[in-house]
């Protein structure tokens, strides 16, 4: 079975990585290109009903202008500092492709599933869900979107998560499910806050999944602070944006100054991976920089 991207190891070559992304945009016909969407700004907790403003987040803002308006592409941010409650997001419109940070979406999918039947995974479903997560591996995502239901059952466990922005793919293209940054916010606090949907138990599993991903797959918000990152990364080059790439990154990373941070960077139409990669880290360090000073100073 063609696999979609998100297996590959960030060192492989372009070639590898559009093999990767074969079943993500063969299993259903490509929509219309989406227009371009400006930047708006915001910094608002991931439930705000409107944007609000800060002293931290205007200078924050400006910065991200800085560096993002030379850069091709688009990219959104959305972050919380647990002890605190500070948060700030960017681009709060942007929708993009998830690519492979959806199979954490399809895990806490198939345990809400198992917690209403009141039982424990099985011995698949749990083989399934450490590959999908800690290798990326496609096959058992895609066996996980079968055992859900397929986009009924992930957009029935979006509902009981409270996920606004999340759009389930078409047909089997679980990797062309869309959703904001601000959403994958909510599905990280639905891993760290006990008024979860899912259990303590449930919450620390996929939480220990995310912490063992694959050395070769550990970029993204991880540059945020090393020390103790729980995290999944997706990435793609979409045949609708003209092969340029989706590199989105989403986790909880404990940073400087023991802050905790619930982190999602979302971007799309780079010219290649690497780039990508190189935005998302330095977007995830800026933000999170800039939240911590704020924290320093309440």
């Amino acid at each position: 079975m063609p696999s979609q991207p998100g297996t590959r190891p960030l060192r492989r070559t372009l070639a590898a990585s559009v093999l990767s992304s074969s079943l993500l945009t063969t299993c259903s016909p490509t929509p219309a290109p989406a227009p371009l969407i400006p930047r708006p700004l915001a910094a608002t907790t991931p439930s705000a009903p409107a944007p609000r403003s800060s002293p931290y987040s205007k200078a924050l803002t400006r910065s991200l202008h800085r560096y993002l308006d030379d850069l091709p592409g688009q990219l959104s941010v959305s972050v919380r500092e647990l002890s605190t409650g500070l948060s700030y997001t960017y681009n709060h419109r942007l929708r993009t492709a998830t690519a492979s940070i959806v199979k954490v979406d399809l895990v806490v999918a198939l345990l809400l599933r198992a917690q209403r039947r009141h039982r424990g995974l099985t011995g698949w479903e749990r083989r399934s869900a450490a590959r999908a997560i800690k290798v990326s591996d496609n096959a058992a995502a895609s066996a996980l979107w079968s055992a859900i239901g397929g986009a009924s059952g992930l957009a029935a466990a979006h509902r009981k998560l409270g996920l606004r922005d999340t759009t389930p793919g078409p047909g089997g293209a679980w990797g062309a499910t869309t959703t904001s940054a601000a959403d994958q916010v909510r599905l990280l606090t639905a891993l760290t806050s006990p008024k979860s949907p899912l259990s303590a138990r449930n919450r620390r599993y996929v939480l220990g999944l995310m912490s063992h991903v694959t050395p070769e797959q550990s970029w993204g918000v991880s540059a945020a602070g090393r020390e103790d990152v729980a995290l999944k990364n997706g990435w793609l080059p979409r045949p609708r944006d003209g092969g340029r790439w989706t590199v989105n990154s989403i986790g909880r990373v404990r940073g400087r100054h023991g802050h905790t941070y619930l982190i999602a960077v979302l971007s799309h139409r780079h010219r290649t991976m690497g780039a990508g990669v190189k935005a998302v880290e330095h977007v995830a360090e800026l933000v999170t920089k800039a939240l911590t000073k704020a924290a320093s100073r309440r």
